[in-house]
């Protein structure tokens, strides 16, 4: 077995993706928080509230849905270290993911459900469903990309993704053509923009290479998309989690959080593109037991910097966040700045361990990445139905606490010995691939 050593090629490389990774990101993060605040801006409040419950949920689609990014980069990167590419697999992981998403948004169309999130708007449902079955074949694409080190197509990518969106949202102003559903149209576009890179992500793939079954990829996806699905809970999903196990009251108050909280988390909507850069780099530094350690060092002390930082941001917060929220979101939007201390505190750890999971995820261990969601929405959830005090009290308290110790279980799990890494073994169901 041959040990890697770094040159200066391979050290320019690694900061090379690292530049074009993180330009892409910081462009998606901005044209993400001008869609975000127009919407805001061009409608009013009681169209607005319609808006974000549809946002929410396409968007908690798409971060239920990420974990095939992450696992088709994992496929992907595994198939280059033998020089093949991904197969039958991958457009299996793909079909179920498919079909989670039109399951749920077909869910939208029941009479009671729709009439409560849309107000009986059926057209909002459709494009949830269109958006989320055009997610599943994005993430696919992205990780296959990404598995097989294709960072300039991938970071296009995923800055393609926002700008559609911000390119319909310019054309419905510009012919003052916007309401609701237009609004709605240009938020899903973006989840076609896959359709642009699916002839080199085709390249990519060989369908006639054999591997895990219907049946194994069914089980682990599950598994994975159950996890996500928990994490879309106390991301994306947490006003709705809020609203239906805190007491509710505090109106004006609670809607300067969520607020807060709608600014704070877009970022967190786009670590998927991290998290699937760090699958392959994990199952390429898990082949020698040097390169786990190393892993492990280096997990281990980026967790204790995300709790330095988290706390310095948190201070920050706490000093600026008031104005902040009320210069991004308009004056009537007033907020405490113990809330966004513990907004802020909540929004860093959260990155961590998203990270963290991705490293699981490389290790084929989904049943560690669902126990590690369970716990932090359990206990977010818990401490929003037991604690004492008003909705932004318990709201703000859970928010703090419930990744604080989802770090701590996460870190705990991939600090353990890793198991050896083979490219047939699939070690949540004890099934191995012929």
């Amino acid at each position: 077995m041959s040990t890697e050593v770094e040159t200066p090629a391979a050290a320019r490389s690694g900061r090379t993706t690292a530049g074009s990774l993180g330009g892409s990101l910081i462009v998606s993060i901005g044209l993400g928080y001008v869609l975000t605040v127009a919407c805001q801006r061009l409608l009013p409040p009681q169209e607005y509230a319609i808006f974000v419950t549809f946002w929410g949920l396409v968007m908690g689609l798409g971060s239920t849905l990420s974990p095939l990014e992450q696992e088709l980069s994992r496929q992907s990167a595994v198939a280059a270290l033998g020089g093949g590419k991904a197969g039958r697999p991958a457009l299996r992981a793909v079909a179920v993911g498919v079909l989670v998403a039109a399951v749920f948004s077909l869910a939208l169309l029941i009479p009671p459900v729709n009439e409560k999130l849309f107000h009986g708007d059926w057209s909002l449902a459709l494009i949830v469903l269109a958006g989320g079955v055009a997610f599943a074949c994005q993430f696919g694409t992205r990780g296959l990309l990404i598995g097989q080190h294709k960072v300039k197509a991938f970071s296009l990518l995923v800055v393609a993704e926002p700008a559609i969106r911000a390119l319909v949202l310019g054309v419905l102003v510009v012919s003052v053509a916007y309401n609701i559903v237009s609004l709605a149209v240009a938020v899903a576009a973006g989840s076609f923009a896959w359709l642009l890179f699916a002839r080199p992500a085709r390249r990519l793939l060989d369908p006639h290479v054999e591997g895990d079954g219907w049946g194994v990829t069914s089980r682990r996806m599950g598994m994975l998309l159950v996890g996500a699905a928990l994490t879309a809970a106390v991301i994306t999903g947490y006003p709705a989690l809020v609203g239906l196990l805190a007491p509710g009251g505090d109106g004006d108050r609670v809607g300067a959080l969520f607020a807060a909280l709608v600014i704070a988390r877009l970022p967190l909507t786009l670590i998927g593109p991290v998290q699937s850069l760090a699958v392959p780099f994990v199952v390429r530094l898990s082949v020698t037991a040097e390169g786990r350690h190393k892993l492990r060092r280096v997990l281990a002390l980026g967790a204790a910097a995300s709790l330095v930082l988290a706390a310095l941001g948190a201070l920050v917060g706490m000093w600026l966040g008031p104005w902040a929220v009320r210069f991004i979101s308009g004056p009537r939007y007033d907020i405490d700045g113990w809330s966004v201390a513990g907004l802020v505190w909540s929004s860093v750890l959260l990155v961590p361990m998203q990270l963290l999971t991705a490293v699981l995820v490389a290790r084929t261990q989904a049943k560690l990445v669902l126990l590690t969601w369970a716990v932090v929405t359990g206990t977010a959830s818990l401490l929003l139905v037991l604690l004492p005090g008003d909705t932004v009290f318990r709201a703000v308290v859970a928010l703090a606490v419930a990744p604080t110790l989802g770090l701590a279980v996460v870190l705990a799990f991939v600090l353990r010995r890793a198991p050896e890494p083979t490219a047939v073994t699939t070690s949540d169901t004890g099934e191995t691939s012929s």
